[in-house]
């Protein structure tokens, strides 16, 4: 073999080694904004069950769904947008539409009776749908999929998750906490 194709060989040889080795890392740590979603006041989405009370007005006082399209068909007043808002700000919007020729002054409060699920794939027992609680973090929900699977790479995971109307994914250690809506991806370790 000539030396001009030993040195075509090695050089395709690092090539193929650098994809390799740049495959391994395509996903970047999870940048700041993915961070302080966590700790940013809950802002409801489709999934999301709202339980809603109307004082004095048991008939406008239920239990109420987030649609696929984002929003709460609520008695009276017909479709109040959801998506994105916090509960303060649906409280509000509620209560103005209902003070639009229907109360004189409503008091609307809101909880979530039950939030949007989180899904776990990959290295898992069972991965799936599973529902969120708060203060989960990303070990609680691997143990409520049956734990890693003996391949699984347990140092930290990828999550993709909704920030700011967009979707990202980043790498977060196990100790990391999850909101309602991530998608937890264990992945399988090399070795």
């Amino acid at each position: 073999m000539s030396i001009a194709k030993t040195k075509t060989c090695i050089g395709l040889v690092l090539a193929a080694l650098s994809m390799a080795a740049t495959g391994c890392t395509s996903y970047q740590p999870a940048p700041r904004a993915f961070h302080e979603a966590t700790i940013q006041p809950y802002r409801m989405d489709s999934g999301d069950r709202l339980r809603v009370t109307v004082f004095e007005q048991p008939g406008l006082t239920g239990t109420f769904t987030v649609d696929q399209a984002g929003y709460v068909a609520f008695p009276l007043v017909g479709q109040v947008p959801a998506r994105g808002h916090t509960l303060p700000e649906l409280e509000s919007a509620i209560a103005q539409k209902l003070r639009g020729g229907y109360l004189r002054d409503p008091d609307v409060t809101i909880e979530v009776d039950r939030y949007r699920s989180v899904f776990i794939m990959g290295e898992v027992g069972q991965a799936g749908q599973y529902a969120y609680v708060p203060g989960m973090t990303v070990q609680n929900a691997i143990a409520v999929a049956g734990g890693f699977s003996p391949r699984a790479q347990q140092g930290s995971v990828d999550i993709t998750r909704k920030v700011n109307g967009k979707i990202i994914t980043g790498r977060v250690p196990i100790s990391d906490p999850v909101i309602a809506g991530d998608t937890i991806y264990v992945r399988e370790r090399l070795f």
